[in-house]
This record gives C-alpha cells, structure tokens and sequence, in this order.
C-alpha cells in the first residue's frame, strides 16, 4: 500500500482539534518587554507559565509550531481523524497542578480504562478455542483469574507485588514537586546560608521516612535490572513480559540492564481521579491537556504565541540574560528567560556559546538523548479483531481499551529486537504497544472509524550509520502490521492513512534531541542531583536569569508538570530575593 506520510511541510494538510492558538489571534499582541519569557508552549512551558503569572510574573510564552502542546499535541492528521500525534496516555499529571490550574473548569476531560492491559499471544488454540492472552486491570479477583491460565503461584503473588510498587512509588512523590537538594548551598557558605538551604533536605527526609524499612527495596528497584525482580516475583509468561515492557517503554534499554526497574516505578507513579497507576486517554487526545493549561494560564494573563521560533537568547555584558531574539530579529526583553526545549538545544543552539565555559558545553554534548521509538499514527475503518478475543460485528470489548501489547508474550522476545537496535538495525519483531482510544472517545474518529497509536521499538536513529529513507520507514511500518495482522487478521486492509514518525522525525518536528520522549535517558546518572548534568539539576542553568523548565531537568519525562512547577517555584525564588 502507498501510504501517506505528512510532516509539518505537509501543514496544510494538517488541522488541529480544539481551538488552536496562533499567534495572529492571540489575546493580545506581542509586546517588547515581559518579567518573563518561556521558550516552547509544551505542558511544562505553559505549566511555569501559568505559575509565574499567578505569582504577579508578566509572562509570554513563545511557541515555535503552529500548535501548543509539544509533545502532548493533537493533530488531525487525515480528514476526520484526530490524533494524539507523539504522548498518548495521561497519568503522571501531578493532582496539586490539575487541581490548581482549574483543568477540569479548563475543559481537561480524561476516559478512564479498566481494564488497562491486554496481552494476546501468537499460539494454537487447544481444542478449537482461541489462542490464550493476559488481561489486567483494577479488579485483583479477576487479574489473579486471568494470571492463573498461566501460573497459580503468579496468581497468588500479583497482589503483593503491587503492594510493594506501591509503596515504592508513593514514596517518590515528595522528590517529584521540589528541586533537588541545593548541594552547594549545603556544603559552602556562610552559616546562616548553609541552613536556609538546608530546607532541600526535607523532600529527601520525606522520601526516606515513607520507605522506612523498605529503602533497600528501593535501592535495588533503581538500580537493578528489572528481570532480577521479575524473577524474584514471577515465574510465567507473558506476566513477566507484560511488566517488563512498561520498564523498558521509550528507552533504549533491556529488561536484563541494570537500571530498568527504574522506568517502571516511573510508570507505576501516576493516579487519575485517585487510582493509583492508572492511565487514561483525554478527550480530543493529548492535545487536551495542553489546551486546558493554556486556557488557564490565559486566564490568569498569560500572552501566549505560536509560530514565534526563538533563535537565541539573549545575554547582556553583565552575563545574565536579557530576552530573546526571533528568527524574523526581532528582540523581545525580559527579567528571566525560561526554556522548555532540551538542554541539548538550549545550551546548543538557543545560547550563545561564548557565555558558556568548554567545560560545560563538553558536559551537555554527553548527555544521552538515544531513543527506541518510532511511533505510527493509523487511520482504520474497522475496529482490530483480535485471534485471542474475538469480537464479531465490530463491537469493541474490554480489551480494546486497554494498552495492547503484541510481540511481548515473552521476554526472550523483547530481549532479541533490543539486541537489534544495538546492532543498528529496526527490531526484526519490534515491540508494539498499540491503544485505539477512539473506542472510549468517539471524537476522535468518523462512525464505525477509529484512531490506532503504534508505539513501537526498537529502532536506532541511524540504519547501521545512516539516516533513515522513506523505504526504510514503509517497510518497517510494513513488518509491524505484518505481525500486528498475525493477532488480529484483517488490520492491513482495514489501513487508510498512517504517519510514520522515527526518531530522526520526532526531533525534526518535535524538538526531541534523539527522539527521545523524555528530554534525556531516564537513566540513574540522569535522574535527580544529575538531570541532566551533576552541573545543572535545580532548574537554574550557568547563565543568570535562564533556567531550564521542560522534561529535561528534574523530575523527567512523561506529562506530569512537575519540570514547569519547580521552575516557577526557582524563578519566584530567585525574583524575590532581588
């Protein structure tokens, strides 16, 4: 099939569901002089927006497409069908912003799912009936039901095991709405300083206290590979499978590499109207959500602006930034400057190299931006029909709502398409995460259509040292619906659009530096006291007055805002003091 591939060149063939911001049409027109200016209208931009202006902060914000959103964007990519182009499920929205911004009051609505995961395997069915799958959601009794088709003693055990996420998890919550410890305010200083600072400590404190005598847990779950834990738990597949994805999803990482364990806390953390770990679509896809702040934020004074691509910052001869200057020239000052993009294009491209020390820049240049995903956004005018469920006459089940793993019945599996990533090459059985959240949101698609996300790994950015074709990219969009149509025959027919976006794509149009989803690898030397550099890990970066405020820095990724408010809550700081 000729399939169709539409890029930001392709604009025109692409509309945005909702109202969407231009600069032309904003509230009012863009003026010379702000208190504050934020380059990038992703969530966590318009979240430190939003924050700042409420603190008495004159804020704009300065956004470079054509629509908010960053990655958290929707686009109506084929007529008629509305995508969550790049982030598609929201969890990890931390409460105190959604209640605090008024996301609801905003039009933020989310469908919840339950259940939440569904695993079919590839398998001969005994006795005529169908192949076996996995379905886990919110109710134990039937997940302990469902484990049992492949252990009793998984079946008994799944209950434990996420009490003790759980637990793990929770304890986070007090490192993920605070800057990290001030190390140098700590250790240097005068007296009275040193205990000021000191007050960094007790979101640390907080988190220790939680975990009491479950640190050394902890630990091991931040620095072990996941399938030490795994093992531990669990005996059978796909169960294993199952949760190791979720520790392995958006990096480029095995679930046999130390450090794995860490993506799935990251994964398990969130809640959606009070359920821990749970995940939801939002109406119109993930566009919604930046949309709700934006509305917010604009509420509270906010100038917001698309179309605005900032070319650098500018900094004064006293060191501190100024401002901004466009890419049309022209120069618009402010107070602070704040950045969403990465620190890589930050510090890179956005800052003048001569403010910053060789030293610095050769720190920013090793940051680890590599990125397994190739996300597929397909249009169908069929609903999937899955070998292990089946569902005749196009009615959806339980299982269509859910986050659909295929290729994962068992880690062997995953193991090997990581192995072909790092030989450089796409997963000759790639991973696949498929969701259709059209069945729970019927705005998304005309009747009896649906919206189908794909994300899928492992690609590497190059093809064993060079840039993807467009061949390259068909004909790995055409081996995953191979394998998708071996669970569920008839999906290649039931195509009639799909954009293929590699990791090259996804930093071409989305300003993800490697592609990758979470502004750096969420790697244990990336996280915390060293995101995204032991240099710069409390959103403030060496030139005075600019500070970092998307994904990049502390807390990481995934749509929870948590990046935007801790850089208001750094730059409130610091303008009070002057």
């Amino acid at each position: 099939m000729a399939a169709a591939v539409w890029t930001d060149r392709g604009r025109r063939a692409v509309t945005v569901l909702g109202t969407v911001t231009r600069s032309k049409s904003s509230q009012s027109a863009l003026k010379s002089q702000y208190d504050a200016l934020v380059i990038g209208g992703g969530h966590n931009g318009l979240v430190a927006a939003a924050y700042l202006q409420k603190g008495g902060i004159k804020t704009a914000v300065l956004e470079r497409r054509h629509v908010l959103g960053g990655a958290a964007v929707s686009e109506e990519i084929f007529p008629g069908f509305h995508f969550s182009r790049c982030s598609y499920l929201l969890s990890l929205l931390r409460p105190h912003i959604f209640a605090g911004l008024e996301l609801e009051k905003h039009g933020l609505k989310v469908y919840m799912r339950d259940p939440h995961a569904y695993t079919p395997m590839l398998e001969e069915g005994v006795g005529g009936a169908p192949p076996r799958s996995l379905i886990l959601g919110s109710d134990m009794a039937k997940n302990q039901a469902e484990i049992s088709k492949f252990s009793q003693i998984d079946a008994k055990a799944y209950a434990d095991f996420g009490v003790y996420l759980e637990k793990l998890a929770a304890a986070i919550h007090p490192l993920l709405d605070a800057p990290p410890v001030d190390i140098p305010g700590v250790t240097t200083g005068p007296l009275r300083k040193r205990l000021a600072a000191a007050k960094t400590l007790m979101p640390v404190i907080k988190c220790g206290l939680k975990l009491g005598k479950n640190i050394p847990d902890f630990y091991e779950i931040v620095t072990a590979p996941i399938m030490k834990i795994l093992n531990r738990w669990f005996e059978s597949e796909p169960l294993r499978a199952t949760l190791a994805t979720d520790a392995v999803i958006g990096a480029m990482t095995s679930p046999s590499n130390p450090g794995s364990g860490y993506v799935l806390l990251h994964h398990v953390m969130g809640e959606l109207e009070k359920e821990k770990g749970a995940w939801g679509y939002v109406e119109g896809g993930m566009g919604g959500v930046s949309q709700a702040i934006a509305r917010s934020a604009r509420s509270h004074g906010v100038d917001i602006f698309t179309e605005k691509d900032v070319e650098q910052v500018l900094v004064g001869s006293d060191g501190a930034a100024k401002g901004v200057v466009l890419k049309d020239g022209t120069e618009i000052h402010s107070k602070v400057v704040l950045s969403n993009a990465t620190p890589h294009v930050t510090f890179k491209y956005l800052t003048p190299q001569d403010a910053l020390t060789p030293e610095f820049i050769k720190a920013v240049e090793q940051i680890d931006y590599t990125s397994p995903v190739t996300k597929i956004n397909v249009a169908v005018n069929k609903l999937p029909n899955f070998l292990a469920n089946p569902t005749p006459d196009d009615v959806p089940g339980p299982h269509h709502q859910c986050s659909i793993h295929l290729n994962c019945e068992s880690v062997e599996v995953l193991e090997a398409a990581y192995k072909d990533a790092v030989n450089g090459r796409p997963s000759t059985r790639p991973m696949l995460e498929m969701t259709i959240p059209s069945v729970l949101d019927p705005t998304l698609a005309p009747p009896g259509c649906h919206v189908v996300s794909l994300f899928t790994q492992y690609t590497p950015y190059h093809i064993e040292g060079r840039e993807w074709t467009d061949q390259d990219k068909e004909a790995f969009a055409d081996n995953a619906f191979d394998w998708i149509e071996q669970y569920a025959p008839g999906f290649k027919k039931s195509v009639v659009g799909r954009d293929i976006l590699t990791p090259s794509d996804l930093e071409r149009i989305f300003g993800l530096t490697g592609g990758n989803i979470f502004h750096g690898s969420m790697s244990l030397d990336q996280l915390y006291l060293a995101r995204p550099m032991p240099s710069v890990s409390d959103q403030r970066s060496p030139i005075r007055g600019l500070y970092l405020c998307g994904s990049g820095c502390h807390p990481g990724g995934g749509v929870m805002g948590s990046p935007g408010w801790n850089a208001a809550l750094t730059v409130l700081a610091d303008l009070k003091r002057k």
